[in-house]
């Protein structure tokens, strides 16, 4: 049975890394967050010390190693991206690996500092890329790795998750803390595409503003045309006359790639791989962090192949 330790226990995401340091079998230990609406810990870790103040919540983990001989094996983040470097910086520092959500951070050079600090620890730092380990993901690889096809594929990636007015006040709403709509929820969709597609030939950007983007992105067997938005009005009249508030679709030589499902048990699955050692590392995360970087300073192109949503 491993410790670890949850900072950002009030966020969205929170719940998965609670629900797979439990099924996992592991032990959580304490967890941080600015905010105390964290009742959701009852459902897994009701024993876990919680603290809304870091110095706090970092001198108890120093009280349990001092005091206790507990030691902290694992810190799983949860926190705003911003902040992700900072707190794999902390966890390595006590000699944990870290368990870091994506964007594991904002900038390319940002993962130069923390390789940098990795070599100098006994740590490791992982991040999480779900999507690589979803079945229909894994089957479209091998498909690509087999085929022998001429030309690229042309991939059409849709992807429409209705916000309210508070996503804009809250850090998700501040570029320079999100990394803006295509970091925010379009990093994970653009390091499966490299992985699938390999290497970036170009990345030309049609569309920016604050709640949408879209552009063109070329890999070595792939043609991507891309939309991301959290604007309930660009869903597709289908799907406001049934509702629903998220539309997720990628399209593949005309034909619909169905990974709907599956999801539920992804992140346990990255712990499983995680704690045999075989997590996803900063390398594995560098070439969607260029994308996402390259994506948010490029100037605009009004030509090129658009997405049809903007066309």
């Amino acid at each position: 049975m491993k410790n670890f330790a949850l900072m950002g226990a009030a966020g969205y995401i929170a719940p998965r890394h609670l629900k797979a340091i439990k099924d996992t079998n592991n032990n959580l230990i304490a967890a941080l967050d600015k905010f105390d609406s964290v009742g959701v810990m009852d459902s897994y870790f009701p024993d876990a010390d919680f603290f809304v103040e870091f110095e706090r919540f970092d001198r108890h983990v120093e009280k349990l190693k001092r005091n206790k001989n507990i030691n902290l094996d694992f810190v799983s983040i949860c926190t705003p991206n911003y902040l992700h470097d900072s707190h794999i910086r902390m966890a390595l520092r006590r000699g944990a690996d870290a368990i870091c959500e994506k964007p594991i951070v904002l900038n390319p050079w940002n993962i130069d500092a923390l390789e940098a600090i990795e070599k100098e620890s006994n740590a490791k730092i992982n991040t999480i890329l779900q999507l690589r380990l979803h079945e229909s993901i894994i089957a479209l690889k091998n498909k690509v790795s087999k085929e022998k096809k001429e030309g690229k594929y042309d991939v059409d990636l849709t992807y429409i998750t209705s916000r309210g007015k508070w996503y804009d006040i809250s850090w998700k709403g501040d570029e320079s803390k999100s990394g803006g709509i295509a970091t925010n929820i379009g990093v994970h969709f653009y390091d499966m595409l490299s992985w699938v597609f390999g290497n970036v030939q170009e990345n030309i950007v049609h569309l920016r503003e604050r709640n949408k983007a879209s552009g063109y992105l070329e890999f070595e067997n792939a043609r991507v045309r891309w939309f991301l938005s959290i604007d309930e009005n660009d869903l597709p009249n289908n799907i406001k006359e049934k509702g629903q508030r998220t539309f997720r679709s990628i399209d593949i030589n005309g034909e619909e790639l169905e990974f709907s499902k599956g999801f539920t048990e992804l992140h346990t699955d990255s712990y499983k791989k995680i704690l045999v050692g075989e997590g996803f590392g900063l390398q594995e995360v560098r070439t969607s962090i260029e994308i996402v970087h390259q994506i948010r300073n490029a100037e605009l192109v009004h030509l090129g192949e658009k997405h049809m949503f903007i066309k």
